[in-house]
This record gives C-alpha cells, sequence and structure tokens, in this order.
C-alpha cells in the first residue's frame, strides 16, 4: 500500500480571522482542556483510590470512560492550542493522519462503553439478582470488544484515506483534521473510497444510537413492574447516561449521517462533541452520584491532612 499524496502539510482554518478573537479562543480552549483532563483523572484516580467504587462494574466503566475522554481531548487540544497563538496553522501530513487515527480510535471505543453502560443499567435495573455474576464476568469481554472495535474503526478510516492522493489544495477548511474537510482536499478521480470513510463513520454512530435507543426502550418499558422510588432512581441513573449519549453521539450524527453539503455549522456542532462533552461528562456521571461524591470528599480530606503535615 503506497501513499500517492504530494502534500506534505495541511493548512488549519482557525473559528475566526481576527486576532484578538483567536487570543479568546486560546484561553477557552486551554482552559477547557485543562479543566476536561483534570476533572476526568480525578474522577479516575477516586474511583481507583476507592476499592469499593473500584469493585462496582458501573464505576469501573465510568473510570474507564474518564480516561477515555482525557485521551481523546488529548488527542487533538494541544496542537490546536498551540496553533491558535500562530497566525499559519499547520500540520504535517503524517501528523494529520496520526492525530485523525487517534480521535477515531478513543471515540469508537468510547461508544461502545455507551453500550456496555445501557447494558449494565439493563441488568441493573431488569435483573437485580443476577447482576453481580452477569457483569463481572462479562467485563473482560466487554472491554476487549471496545478496544479491538474502536481500534478497527479507526485503521478502516485511515487504509481508506491512504487511498486517496492529495496533489493540490491543502488547505482544511476545518480547526479540526475532520473527514468531510479532509476528503474535500483529495485528487483521487473516483470518490467511492472517500464515501468508504464516511460510511464507516455513519455507521457506528447509527448503530451505536440505534441500540442504545432499543436498550433504553426495554429499560422504560420493564420499569412498570417497579415501586415509584425505584422508579425515580432508575430513571435518574439512565438519565445521566442519555445526556452524555446525546451530547456525543447526535453530534456526530449530524456531522456524519448526513449529506456533507447539507449544513454549514460543522465547526460549531464539532466544539461540542469535541470540548463540551468530554468536559461535561465526570460532572454529568460521578459528580452527581452520592456515592461517588462522599469518596472523593474523603479522598480530598485525606489529601488535605497529608499537605497539611508537610507545611
Amino acid at each position: 500500500m503506497q501513499n500517492q499524496s504530494f502534500v506534505t502539510e495541511f493548512i488549519l482554518l482557525s473559528l475566526s480571522w481576527n486576532p484578538s478573537v483567536q487570543k479568546i479562543e486560546f484561553v477557552l480552549f486551554l482552559f477547557c482542556y485543562i479543566a476536561t483532563v483534570g476533572a476526568n483523572l480525578l474522577v479516575v484516580v477516586t474511583i481507583v483510590k476507592s476499592p469499593t467504587l473500584l469493585g462496582s462494574p458501573v464505576y469501573f466503566f465510568l473510570a474507564f470512560l474518564s480516561f477515555l475522554d482525557a485521551c481523546y481531548s488529548s488527542a487533538f487540544a494541544p496542537k490546536m492550542i498551540v496553533n491558535s497563538l500562530y497566525e499559519k496553522k499547520t500540520i504535517s501530513f503524517k501528523g494529520c493522519m496520526t492525530q485523525l487515527f487517534a480521535e477515531h480510535f478513543f471515540a469508537g471505543v468510547e461508544v461502545i462503553i455507551f453500550t456496555a453502560l445501557a447494558y449494565d443499567r439493563y441488568v441493573a435495573i431488569c435483573k437485580p439478582l443476577h447482576y453481580p455474576f452477569i457483569m463481572n464476568w462479562r467485563l473482560c469481554g466487554i472491554l476487549m470488544v471496545a478496544w479491538t472495535g474502536g481500534f478497527l474503526h479507526s485503521v478502516i478510516q485511515i487504509v481508506f484515506i491512504f487511498q486517496l492522493s492529495f496533489c493540490g489544495p491543502n488547505v482544511i477548511d476545518h480547526f479540526l483534521r475532520d473527514l468531510y474537510p479532509l476528503l474535500k482536499l483529495t485528487c483521487t478521480a473516483t470518490h467511492i473510497l472517500g464515501l468508504f470513510v464516511v460510511a464507516n463513520s455513519r455507521f457506528i454512530c447509527t448503530i451505536i444510537f440505534s441500540l442504545l435507543l432499543i436498550s433504553y426502550c426495554v429499560i422504560l418499558l420493564s420499569l412498570k413492574t417497579h415501586s415509584s422510588g425505584g422508579r425515580w432512581k432508575a430513571l435518574s441513573t439512565c438519565g445521566s447516561h442519555i445526556a452524555v449519549v446525546v451530547l456525543f453521539v447526535v453530534p456526530c450524527i449530524i456531522v456524519y449521517a448526513r449529506p456533507p453539503s447539507a449544513f454549514s455549522f460543522d465547526k460549531m456542532v464539532a466544539i461540542v462533541y469535541t470540548f463540551v462533552t468530554p468536559l461535561l461528562n465526570p460532572l454529568i456521571y460521578t459528580f452527581r452520584k452520592k456515592e461517588g461524591k462522599n469518596v472523593m470528599r474523603k479522598l480530598w480530606t485525606r489529601l488535605l491532612g497529608v499537605w497539611k503535615k508537610f507545611t
């Protein structure tokens, strides 16, 4: 497999040409990135340091999801933040392909974990007596499927893109190395391979979202037999998951599961699933859970106690 590209670097466009606005973008994106990585790593440390939470499959998935969010943001945010300081925002061809692979890899793993969380909630609500047995022995299998699925999704993207030729324009009309803006630059005579690239992302977004809708319809139907208190607790837990799924998967569907020229606000939509969702995930999932907040409070109290001893 040989890459027929003559382009050695791509030029990325900012959200605005105004230098003052670009400085504001730098501050906002830097703050969002630091807050995202900090909040998600705080969730990971809190759960890992608590044997009680780590032994619960749902918290194990939440720690894994937070780790993925931190990795996903780190795949593109640092380069984007640094570029906002320069008038000419460039990225090498290899760097572009590497970041594209990393973004789709972590995003692919994450949407599969969303499905695992939906299955976890289904088992917890519909089969509570069998929950420890079902989830504990399937945990490793679910993680293996997630890593493998994300890797295959990302590899397919890169393999198809490397079959395309980039020999002319190199200005990507986006602040990210996204698929549609990148495919617009191809010099390849046929767009069949490009359609396969887009169909890959379209397929995984649509299938995962459909599975999530089906799972929550089953859960909602099963709540008829629960008491009002149990029904409210189940709805509260499922509501957090649905909110995160909507924030991440729906923007992806808007971007990939429609004709490329249907909308003109792709950049705004991309901000939602690249910056807003990874930042809000810890707040929606872990910080509003009573067990998580209690453990986090104890952890911070312990850390403050250690800090006071050394000051």
